[in-house]
């Protein structure tokens, strides 16, 4: 994966976001500052992370000034960084259970007084004088417990808007200020509604700390794939310098190190056989349970485990520029963004406060009109219960709580999904082109068969077409090499090489003319190769790849190369096929080869001899039909189909150029994974609509019966506490919903 350039990044722990409206002021407060270039926001964990060169004081005043609080994450590792983050939640925790326990301490012990004892009237001196020091206390545990809600409204107010916070404030507020009313002018309301509610004020604030308690410790889990990944890394690197092995800290390894690895040991940090063979488990990175075999040459990667022999390895990639913090990085970006869904919910939340405020006061002037008496007290419930039911918490949560948890899923199979626009877009895909090459098949292709027209023998053919080749970096081209080098035939310098895109290559070598390619390559030129055909036919029909030789203008051999289908695609592809997506194959191959793999995968769609910007035009084709396109591939020509796709699936073990062009990168070479990614995106998205259902219908619900729309019919009329109780337990209910996820297992017989 390639390291695009370096940008100043910070990161905070923001409190006293409350909803997605938060987010939004507080991402556009910080992008408002001078330098920013970049601003991400993770409501889930409450963290928010900015691109720019700026200082970090700017941004803490910046947040600060909207009414929250900002704290630099100082941490140089990623786990130091996690066990901040750790830190500082169990910390919230304990502060929001603080809070509870005093102001529930108050609500409590006055809900039953109200209930078995005294009826909380004030009709009397000592009464008024009673309940005034109550109402004192009471807005003691008020401020002392419930501070940030009413700093938070009045900073919105500030600011010209409303969230959470504002609904909070008004319910409890409202349900103080009437109470301490009855206590000091109770002769301006009648006798039936001289009734305090400071037990409503008191456990509402200690309910509400409660269910935000509860989130906090919830969603520590949603961050375990996160956490999983980070134990990954090695703490320390045997290097070898001077001659002499040591242990240094994994920060002091350096490119060019060489590194001991002993059997059962972590790998440190990425880099390339030196020495010695060994068997790698990589399932933590690829998913892939099967460990590989390592030799001289062979890449290894970072957080992988050898498992039988010692080796040596020169340092390739250290610090953040590893595969597993290339990784670790892409996750924890694509955990703060959102998809559109998510999105429009944060548009709703919007919009919903300020109705809910107004839906209020029209509830408030209906019972003060129409209600029976007292009046005044029904109305004063009515507009708490509506204010405190109604408040978007488990909306705002709804979102990034599924995204972080289905994301760090598909990290856990070797899926990596680079934004959450990708994770909603996959779930929709109707048809999935795959390139053939390096992902229905192995991408290693070997020679099988060689025929010659001409007097020139096998060795003298090879001895040309290898120094022909040699040059070009198409993976049927390795394959003739590679024929070469095990045979010990000599690769000569070609001189006016060109490569002559989806038909093949052409040069000079010792005055003669070279053509290696398809027919339609010889055609190109002018070369017959009639006597050719028919063999090329059968080999074509035999899922191999033929290919004309030509020297001079004239056809000097017909070379067969096959890329054996992988073991699993078979498999791989009926699970596709099983979730109802169209598949379509595309090849470079000629008709017969790409008919023939076609029909030994199952794949009745295919479009042989495309060249790179076929791909594109195919995509493209599908996506003016209606249909949501998915493209899988590995190599450089398939980079620009991969970006115009809906969304683009890259297989890592390609090239770089085709990662960074796709959306979803699979880590390992099977089509499993491909499958594994869409299952895991459906069960986000299908996660992410019940949560939504659950918030909206709770606060679509529960708005009408808070209003008192059933009290005429059945006497009902919601108290403000069962309304806090509910409001506080539906974003736990969320969180809950979301961490589902955790347990989901893609079915890879489906």
């Amino acid at each position: 994966m390639s390291n695009k350039g370096k940008v100043k990044t910070q990161s905070f722990i923001i409190e006293g976001a409350s909803c997605a409206s938060c987010v939004n002021k507080i991402e556009k407060a910080l992008a408002g500052v001078e330098g920013v270039t970049g601003v991400e926001m993770n409501f889930a964990q409450r963290t928010v992370t900015i691109d720019g060169d700026v200082n970090s004081h700017a941004l803490i005043d910046s947040v600060k000034d909207i009414g929250y609080d900002a704290t630099p994450m100082n941490s140089v590792s990623e786990q130091d960084a996690l066990d901040e983050k750790a830190q500082a939640d169990e910390a919230h925790y304990k502060k929001l259970m603080r809070n509870m326990v005093i102001a529930l301490g108050l609500g409590i012990p006055l809900m039953l007084y109200g209930l078995f004892i005294g009826d909380m009237s004030v009709n009397t001196f000592n009464q008024r004088i009673g309940w005034a020091v109550v109402g004192f206390i009471t807005l003691g545990v008020m401020i002392g417990t419930g501070k940030h809600f009413y700093l938070g409204a009045w900073q919105s107010f500030k600011n010209h808007s409303a969230n959470m916070d504002t609904l909070i404030a008004l319910g409890t507020g409202t349900a103080w200020a009437y109470s301490m009313l009855v206590i000091v002018a109770p002769n301006l309301l009648p006798d039936v509604a001289r009734h305090v509610y400071f037990e409503a004020s008191a456990m509402i604030i200690g309910l509400i700390n409660l269910g935000l308690a509860f989130e906090v410790k919830a969603r520590g889990r949603t961050s375990e794939a996160i956490k999983r990944l980070i134990g990954l890394q090695a703490k320390t690197a045997r290097v070898v310098r001077n001659g002499q092995e040591q242990d240094v800290e994994i920060a002091q390894v350096q490119i060019n190190d060489i590194v001991r690895v002993r059997p059962g040991e972590k790998i440190p940090v990425d880099g390339e056989l030196t020495d010695g063979k060994s068997t790698v488990d990589e399932s933590m990175l690829t998913g892939e349970p099967m460990p590989v075999n390592k030799a001289v040459g062979d890449k290894v990667v970072a957080g992988s485990i050898n498992k039988t022999g010692s080796m040596l390895f020169s340092a390739t990639h250290v610090g953040k520029d590893t595969t597993l913090s290339h990784i670790i990085n892409m996750v924890k970006r694509a955990q703060n963004s959102k998809p559109s869904i998510g999105r429009l919910a944060d548009v709703i939340s919007g919009y919903f406060v300020p109705i809910v405020m107004i839906l209020a006061v029209i509830a408030g002037l209906a019972w003060l009109n129409f209600g029976p008496q007292p009046a005044i007290a029904y109305a004063i419930t009515a507009i708490t219960t509506v204010l405190i039911i109604a408040c978007p918490c488990a909306l705002g949560l709804a979102t990034p709580m599924s995204v972080m948890v289905g994301v760090g899923k598909a990290a856990e199979a070797g899926v990596l999904i680079r934004n959450g626009e990708a994770l909603q877009s996959a779930s929709k895909i109707t048809t999935m082109l795959l390139d053939k090459t390096g992902t229905i098949t192995q991408g290693q292709p070997e020679v099988t068969d060689i025929s010659t027209y001409d007097q020139r023998q096998e060795s003298s053919v090879m001895e040309l077409v290898a120094s022909l080749e040699s040059q070009s970096e198409h993976p049927l081209a390795q394959a003739i090499v590679d024929y070469a080098k095990q045979r010990n035939y000599p690769l000569n310098s070609v001189t006016e090489f060109d490569a002559i895109t989806g038909k093949g290559v052409t040069g000079t070598l010792n005055g003669e003319h070279l053509l290696f390619g398809n027919e339609a390559l010889m055609r190109e030129f002018g070369i017959d190769v009639s006597l050719a055909v028919v063999q090329a036919e059968t080999l074509a029909n035999d899922a191999k790849t033929p290919m004309y030789f030509a020297v001079n203008q004239k056809l000097s051999a017909l070379i067969a190369v096959s890329d054996p289908i992988k073991n699993d695609s078979l498999a791989a592809i009926k699970r596709l096929q099983n979730k109802g997506i169209h598949l379509v194959m595309l090849t470079g191959d000629n008709e017969a080869t790409a008919k023939a793999v076609a029909q030994r995968v199952g794949i009745d769609d295919y479009i042989a001899q495309v060249m790179p910007q076929d791909k594109v035009e195919e995509v493209i084709k599908r996506q003016k039909c209606g249909e949501v396109v998915g493209m899988t591939g590995d190599g450089i020509n398939d980079a620009p189909a991969l970006a115009q796709a809906d969304v683009g699936f890259a297989i890592g073990t390609g090239t770089d150029v085709a990662i960074e062009s796709a959306d979803v990168t699979l880590m390992r070479g099977s089509l499993h994974g491909l499958a594994d990614a869409l299952a895991i995106s459906q069960a986000t998205i299908t996660n992410i609509k019940q949560n939504l259902f659950g918030a909206f219908i709770y606060n679509v619900a529960g708005i009408p019966i808070a209003a008192g729309v059933l009290f005429p019919f059945f006497g009902i009329l919601l108290n403000p506490v069962v309304a806090g109780a509910a409001m506080a337990m539906s974003s736990l209910t969320v969180v809950s919903n979301a961490n589902r996820l955790r347990f989901f297992k893609a079915n890879k017989t489906a």
